[in-house]
């Protein structure tokens, strides 16, 4: 029986995998991106159409966990600093965002399909939230997610994953199977959740970090893989043991490590994880897909889905000048935030069980909610020339990048750029310059400088930027705005080109090395480098010393770094610190250094 289960999993993997990857390549091919191809991929495989793959309820149980290393990841991203700072768009933008998109999706549900009060708010409610599994990594991909439009959508997101258990609590509460009487009151929950939250800062600190830190002193990559993934289950258990979010619980736990040395390493060692469980997460809703329920009230669902997408689109623009946003941006901000989302499921399985609605409720406005998923990336698609937003200073609209046909392609003329592009040129190498600083830009031009304007972290703009032509593309940006996905991706839409990228120390080599043919430089390692031979010269080396001393270091620096980054370890190779003065000859007297 065991092996004949381990046979039905492997022919529904291998299955599932190869339609993901057809999908998500063609998908990825015509701009639409890869959410929309496991969404498609699942309903093509799935029971209603081809049927060559089933059992959706189960691989969406595992996959779930790829929304929980999602928000693990994120979390690594936003140290509790900048966490505080957001306070007031989560708790403001966020709140308002929830409680007037849920209200008015109920009136809508309620004067549309005529349900009664109770059913209608708990079909309602959950379809004010938005999906985090589709929209945080679409804002990833696009380098977007550390800019303040990102934060802000992100802020949004994280308040509606704080709403899940007051939600939960007003479903359970509006039915009569005695749920409602099993929960503990609302003030207990809000305590209990407090609790668990300062417990799960107090063991980040004081449990978690020093495992790490022992962990990092023995060297063992394999043990970083290990206890990463022991952080984030932990943590999603003990907040599902109290009826909490389990995505909640993983965030906290990244937060914690955020600012602490090993999160390259874990973001590097968790990625692969995520990356898969939250494919199968999207190709198990596009299983669920219940085409049946379409076929039979079409019209119904269409033009719910469409009246979801436009109703919330409207609110979250809205609220979105209201909180100061150019109305593009705010635009942007509610078409991205426009679908139902995957916690929209969860709520309408929490009132089936409560007694609110029926089954085939759920599954009419389950298919709503995937409908309003899948027609996210073509609304973006669609909506870009409209939501580009014209740099004006001046008087004057910034020029985009266009192919001039150079051979290199420089992104940000800050001053490492400037240096980088001057020293190009002067020997003899043509640059296309891409910035999108509009200071920048007008300071540059000042000075007899063109540089375009552009987000040079999307492949669109870099090929605009004629980076298809060039031999050499050059990111002179800090690499925090850098993610290792982005980096393959330029590989792999430019071939022909050199891609060189600045880098801020050896954390950040690390993080970004393995993602196809890149020279990785930190920024202050010749000029450091430089400023030790000037001081070496000053007290009294010789020109061969000198080089000596160099070489020495080079050496040492670059064996420590191939062991960190084939180990992944930062701590590899430590004997190859230079912490002692070497053996050299006799100094010369400074009477004789100042004849020199």
């Amino acid at each position: 029986m065991e092996v004949h289960a381990a046979a039905d999993f492997l022919h529904d993997g291998a299955i599932l995998l190869g339609f993901a990857l057809a999908f998500v390549l063609l998908f990825r091919q015509l701009g639409l991106g890869a959410t929309l191809g496991y969404l498609i991929a699942g309903a093509v495989v799935g029971p209603q159409v081809l049927g060559l793959a089933g059992n959706a309820e189960t691989i969406i149980g595992i996959a779930e966990l790829g929304i929980v290393l999602l928000l693990f990841i994120v979390g690594l991203e936003l140290n509790p600093a900048r966490l505080w700072r957001m306070r007031s768009e989560i708790f403001g933008l966020g709140l308002v965002q929830v409680v007037l998109c849920g209200l008015v999706m109920f009136a809508t549900v309620l004067a549309i399909a005529g349900y009664p009060l109770e059913a209608a708010l708990a079909i309602g409610l959950p379809l004010g939230l938005s999906s985090t599994a589709q929209v945080l990594p679409m804002l990833q991909s696009g380098g977007r997610l550390k800019t303040p439009f990102g934060e802000r959508a992100f802020a949004i997101l994280l308040f509606q994953d704080l709403s899940i258990i007051p939600l939960i609590t007003i479903v359970a509460a509006l039915g009569n199977s005695g749920a409602a009487e099993e929960r503990m009151p609302g003030w207990q929950l809000v305590l209990l959740t407090v609790a668990v939250l300062l417990g799960l800062i107090v063991a980040g600190r004081f449990v978690i970090r020093p495992l790490f830190r022992l962990i990092g002193g023995l060297g063992e990559r394999e043990m970083f893989v290990v206890a990463g993934l022991f952080t984030v289950g932990a943590s999603a258990l003990v907040m599902e043991m109290v009826g909490l979010s389990t995505a909640l619980g993983a965030f906290i736990a990244g937060v914690m490590l955020a600012d602490t040395p090993y999160r390259h390493e874990l973001e590097a060692d968790i990625e692969p994880f995520r990356s898969i469980l939250l494919g199968l997460f999207f190709l198990a809703v596009g299983m669920m897909l219940d085409i049946g329920a379409i076929a039979e009230r079409p019209l119904f669902v269409i033009g719910m889905a469409l009246l979801l997408i436009a109703l919330k689109t409207a609110i979250i623009t809205g609220l979105g000048m209201l909180f100061k946003m150019r109305w593009r941006r705010a635009l942007a901000l509610g078409l991205l935030l426009s679908q139902g989302g995957e916690f929209g499921f969860v709520l309408y399985t929490q009132a089936q069980i409560a007694g609110v609605i029926e089954s085939d409720v759920a599954s009419l406005f389950g298919a709503i909610i995937t409908l309003s998923m899948i027609a996210t990336p073509f609304l973006m698609k669609a909506t870009a020339r409209i939501r580009r937003e014209p740099v004006r200073g001046s008087g004057e609209v910034r020029p985009e990048p266009e192919n001039d046909h150079a051979n290199a392609v420089v992104i940000g003329y800050g001053r490492f750029g400037q240096t980088v592009a001057q020293t190009l040129m002067s020997g003899g190498v043509s640059v296309t310059l891409v910035d999108n600083k509009v200071q920048q830009i007008d300071l540059s031009g000042e000075f007899g400088s063109k540089v375009y304007y552009g987000d040079g972290t999307r492949i669109d703009i870099l090929r605009q930027a004629g980076a298809g032509d060039a031999q050499l593309i050059m990111f002179c940006i800090s690499d925090e705005h850098i993610e290792p996905g982005l980096i393959a991706s330029v590989t792999q839409a430019f071939p022909n080109a050199a891609v060189y990228l600045r880098t801020y120390d050896r954390l950040s080599v690390m993080r970004l090395h393995g993602n196809g043919e890149t020279f990785l430089m930190r920024e202050m390692f010749e000029s450091a480098l430089r400023m030790a031979l000037m001081a070496l010269e000053e007290v009294g080396l010789s020109q061969e010393e000198l080089d000596s001393a160099e070489d020495t270091y080079r050496q040492s620096d670059w064996k420590r770094l191939e062991r960190q980054l084939e180990e992944g370890n930062m701590h590899a190779a430590r004997e190859h610190i230079v912490t002692e003065p070497r053996e050299r000859g006799p100094r010369r007297k400074s009477e004789d250094i100042r004849k020199d």
